[in-house]
């Protein structure tokens, strides 16, 4: 398995997009991953974000095609969601999601209507998913469920909010750690 090239490690924001300070952005300019740009970032319909995330994957990878999901909070839900009804999963090789929001709670399920229920399948590529233990928007009770039903390897981040710019993370070297670790080949012992 060859290393993934910067432009097929692709970034999926949640919603309302992520700042300048936001760790996904930063890693973006660093290097040089590749935003999936939403049509809508305010009033995000799941079926629009889906589309938008096959049409990017069959669109602009070229060479071999896989491509490596970079997802913080609604992106998790999109990861997920699109992984449900699209024929294109062979090409993701793997997954970081970081923060999911939990668009099943009452103060979030009347602004994100499309996106309840959450798709809980497993995830046919390897996953990380990182949780916090005072996200406002899910519970990490409810973030290990997720990783759970998702087969994915769960890593608790501590006290550090929604693992966004106010967490206070900068580049977050330990971020990249996880998802070197998802596109390095392990080797057999």
């Amino acid at each position: 398995m060859n290393p993934v090239k910067p432009d097929h490690v692709l970034i999926l924001p949640g919603w309302q997009n992520s700042g300048p300070d936001h760790w996904q952005s930063r890693w973006e300019a660093l290097h040089g991953f590749r935003r999936v740009d939403q049509h809508d970032w305010m009033r995000p319909r799941r079926g629009d974000w889906i589309a938008r995330l096959e049409d990017v994957i069959l669109g602009g990878t070229g060479g071999d095609g896989s491509v490596v999901l970079v997802a913080h909070s609604l992106g998790c839900l999109l990861a997920a969601a699109w992984a449900q009804v699209s024929r294109s999963t062979a090409r993701v090789r793997g997954a970081l999601l970081v923060a999911p929001g939990d668009a099943e709670r009452e103060e979030l399920r009347g602004v994100l209507p499309s996106w309840s229920p959450i798709v809980r399948e497993r995830l046919p590529f390897p996953a990380i998913l990182v949780g916090s233990r005072n996200d406002p928007y899910c519970s990490v009770g409810r973030a290990e469920g997720l990783a759970g039903d998702w087969g994915a390897r769960f890593v608790d981040l501590g006290e550090r909010g929604h693992i966004n710019a106010e967490s206070g993370l900068g580049d977050w070297p330990e971020g990249l750690a996880l998802l070197h670790e998802l596109t390095t080949p392990q080797k057999e012992h």
